[in-house]
């Protein structure tokens, strides 16, 4: 088990293989995930649960990301909580218009599976700030 044991993750796709890839390389690292395939289920279990991050893809079938981003970000319990673009979209300028768009990172898909468990984690906020 890694350092980052019991951090909880919400992974919000609607891709299953994407999903379940993310998933499963974080279980094995030692995170708690939950998964979610539409932006309305994101803001729902992002408010139930309070996780330590959000792994947002940009498509969803009911919203787009940046969307449902704000939607987390104006609620008082879920303000702080990072918000990182999970996404498909790799063309020069994505990385920089996904954070000026309020992201807090940026994670390209399909994931380098012996990377994503440590670069998840680089988002996961300081002991003092949870």
């Amino acid at each position: 088990m890694s350092e980052d044991a019991g951090h909880l993750v919400l992974i919000v796709d609607d891709n299953d293989q994407n999903q379940r890839l993310a998933r499963d390389v974080l279980r094995f690292a030692g995170f708690r995930t939950l998964e979610a395939v539409t932006g309305e289920d994101a803001v729902r279990l992002a408010t139930e649960h309070l996780p330590d991050v959000v792994l947002m893809d940009i498509r969803l079938p009911d919203s787009d990301g940046a969307t449902v981003r704000a939607r987390i970000r104006a609620g008082a319990a879920t303000a702080r909580i990072p918000v990182v673009a999970l996404t498909s979209f790799a063309m020069m300028g994505d990385r920089e218009r996904f954070i000026e768009a309020g992201f807090d990172g940026y994670l390209e898909k399909p994931i380098d599976v012996r990377e994503f468990a440590r670069q998840v984690a680089a988002y996961l906020p300081a002991a003092e700030d949870r």
